[in-house]
């Protein structure tokens, strides 16, 4: 193996491509928009300068991040070019819907799907806290109000039948591995996007639903 002097590692590493924008790349070549997000403070729980910020990592750095979110690999070096550690946010109500459900839950619901043979799409955990299980999309549905997208500004509803559950889709977003959060918490896949067709949420939400039941 040739011996690398400690210049030309040092070089590599200068010039090597950020992971966060590297991710952000791959995902808009399967079709996933996503925009730069926060990430965990060094003096605080989260780098933006809200005060008591609700989701520390876990939004867009722009208001405008609907508007900026993209697919083409040009406009994410760009993006990135600014904060090379930006956490990469997915936007929902797109390609794709997300239920976000407590890990303990989303264990549950992953052996009923492998016992039963039911279709599995995209699903990334959140430290040990959460489990996100991507499905198609439903774009707008009627009953959209009765969940909580996660905007900085939304406050979560109460859903007496599904404890914990979120359900991302039109104006929401989630964290995309391998971002990370605040006291270590790193986004991972459990399953990684393949080419299989995402699942068909309402399918899928009665084994979430059931799961998270107390």
């Amino acid at each position: 193996m040739p011996v690398v002097s400690g210049r030309k590692r040092q070089r590599a590493r200068v010039e090597a491509p950020p992971p966060m924008v590297e991710a952000a790349r791959g995902y808009g070549e399967i079709g996933w928009p996503c925009v730069p997000g926060a990430t965990p403070g060094v003096d605080r729980f989260c780098s933006c300068d809200r005060i008591g910020c609700p989701d520390p990592g876990a939004h867009p750095v722009s208001k405008a991040w609907a508007h900026l979110a993209s697919v083409d690999g040009d406009v994410l070096t760009r993006l990135w070019a600014a904060a090379p550690d930006a956490n990469v946010m997915l936007p929902t109500g797109r390609v794709f819907d997300v239920f976000d459900v407590p890990a303990a839950a989303g264990a549950l619901a992953l052996a009923r799907i492998a016992a039963e043979g039911l279709p599995v799409g995209p699903v990334a955990a959140i430290g040990t806290d959460r489990h996100l299980f991507f499905v198609a999309t439903r774009g707008a549905p009627v009953d959209e109000d009765e969940w909580w997208t996660c905007q900085l500004d939304t406050s979560p509803a109460t859903v007496a039948d599904t404890p914990g559950m979120r359900w991302h889709c039109r104006d929401s977003y989630v964290p995309a591995p391998p971002s990370m959060l605040p006291f270590g918490r790193a986004v991972t896949w459990i399953h990684p996007p393949g080419d299989a067709p995402l699942p068909d949420p309402l399918r899928l939400l009665t084994v979430l639903s059931e799961s998270c039941e107390p």
